[in-house]
């Protein structure tokens, strides 16, 4: 297994973790500072952010065995794609603020980069000959 793939799961984890907290605990905050108007109620930001946690859970446990969690991979891509797919429309289309751009672009890599660990992963834990 290449080591480049636990390490890119660790920084998932962290990146959705920390993401994910500071939009269940401080969205006000983080509207303000970025200038952008906020939804009418901050149960809007709240539920994706508390999502948003439990996929950096997700990727904690991609992270401590990837082999073993090789089937958990597909929803981390999913999730990606999913947020590409409405921010990134939104972008080509002119109507998203600029404080979600740096999050569509580290999140196409980090798609990208799911799909290709999921590629090079052996599909099964490896036969344990020592019996």
């Amino acid at each position: 297994m290449p080591r480049w793939i636990p390490v890119l799961f660790w920084i998932a984890a962290l990146y959705d973790g920390v993401l994910g907290a500071l939009f269940l605990l401080a969205p006000d905050l983080l509207f303000r500072m970025f200038e952008v108007t906020p939804p009418n109620h901050m149960g809007y930001v709240r539920f994706p952010a508390a999502l948003i946690l439990i996929f950096g859970l997700l990727f904690v446990a991609v992270a401590r065995n990837p082999v073993r969690n090789r089937s958990l991979i597909p929803y981390g891509i999913l999730l990606k794609v999913a947020y590409v797919g409405v921010s990134g429309g939104y972008w080509m289309a002119g109507g998203i603020p600029g404080m979600w751009k740096p999050f569509t672009i580290a999140d196409a890599a980090m798609g990208a980069l799911f799909a290709w660990a999921y590629v090079v992963l052996p599909a099964s834990p490896p036969a344990d000959r020592s019996a």
